[in-house]
């Protein structure tokens, strides 16, 4: 073919990196890496987790969990036992299906609770008190939040609200809606951990 009918290449875009680098980067303590990650794996970690858990705020909870301890934990993954995909989601299944076994011990836990309430008498002023220490921590923790992280996590998991209703609620673009509040549930965790050791 003559020279000038051949087509012009046109240069190419970098291709996206795949989760095994984007996870690599995570285990230096990339942040940039973590919410790049992030935003690839957690509308898939929320869909695993939604398929084992019925009530989707709490799929919502633990899929924040899950993409905690990946942020946490990114060191131990070892790319000669699989991919990071495979690592992510065994995570995501495993952490829902700890909370189903916990969501059932709990209700076994309520209904002895509650064939031993009719022969013990119930100290109703010692749990309101240890409610009200409960929430004075929760409401100090969620004072160190910026206000964005404030709402955010107010609106969530306090009024049931899903992501695009909390970004449509601020007038916030999505991405920084779910960065915030994986910033301020990391910043409600270790405040809500320091009050217990204290």
């Amino acid at each position: 073919m003559p020279e000038h009918l051949r087509p012009v290449p046109t240069p190419r875009e970098p291709a996206d990196p795949q989760p095994d680098a984007l996870l690599r980067a995570v285990a230096d303590g990339d942040e940039r890496a973590f919410g790049r990650l992030y935003d690839l794996v957690a509308p898939r970690v929320y869909g695993l987790i939604r398929r084992v858990l019925r009530d989707p705020a709490q799929a919502e909870e633990v899929a924040q969990e899950v993409l905690v301890e990946i942020w946490r934990t990114a060191a131990r993954f070892d790319p000669d036992r699989g991919s990071a995909s495979a690592w992510i989601f065994t995570i995501a299944h495993r952490r829902a299906v700890d909370r189903v076994r916990s969501e059932q011990a709990a209700a076994d836990r309520t209904v002895r609770a509650g064939v031993a309430a009719v022969d013990t008498p119930y100290d109703e002023v010692a749990d309101e008190v240890a409610i009200r220490l409960e929430r004075q921590q929760v409401r100090h923790c969620l004072d160190e939040l910026t206000e964005l992280q404030r709402q955010a996590v107010t609106l969530a998991y306090y009024q049931g609200h899903t992501y695009p209703q909390v970004s449509e609620l601020l007038d916030v673009p999505l991405p920084t809606v779910k960065t915030r509040m994986r910033d301020g549930l990391i910043r409600l965790r270790d405040c809500l951990s320091a009050g217990v050791a204290a």
